[in-house]
């Protein structure tokens, strides 16, 4: 390999090993940060969704990650959380974000183990092959004021 390869492997090593140990230690608090709802709204075109869960949510003393992130285990959890956040900056900055944000089959999964992590005593006694928000319709962003059965 070439003298210049092998300079520029190294500093693609450096450089990558600087920006994730940026990504996972600093700015100090970054991580904890961006864990909250208003961080959530700062940027993201959520904010009807955030003003409906900030003052009349059923769930407005929890995180938007409670819910909206896997919580089976840390790693998971830091893992969709880069994903998705990488994929709404994307999405965002290229202008691309729809006007009604529709759930992908993943999050149609992770939202329902959220709901079943959290009421697990209550969903123990119904059938689990529906999903809780077809019933609670009440609990989506939009309509976040009452919390309705069928």
């Amino acid at each position: 390999m070439a003298k210049s390869k092998k300079i520029f492997f190294l500093v693609a090593i450096l450089v990558g090993g600087a920006l994730t140990a940026f990504v996972l230690f600093g700015p100090p608090r970054m991580l904890a940060r961006s864990s909250e709802p208003d961080f959530c709204s700062s940027c993201h075109v959520m904010e009807a969704e955030f003003q409906a869960w900030a003052h009349v949510g059923a769930h407005r003393r929890i995180k938007c990650v409670d819910c909206h992130l896997p919580n089976q285990n840390q790693y998971v959890h830091y893992l969709w959380k880069s994903i998705d956040g990488l994929k709404d900056v994307y999405m965002f900055y290229s202008g691309q974000v729809s006007d009604d944000i529709e759930m992908t089959a993943h999050a149609r999964k992770v939202l329902q183990a959220n709901c079943i992590r959290c009421h697990s005593t209550t969903v123990s006694m119904i059938d689990d092959q529906r999903e809780c928000w077809k019933c609670h319709r009440g609990l989506q962003h939009q309509r976040s004021g009452t919390i309705q059965t069928l």
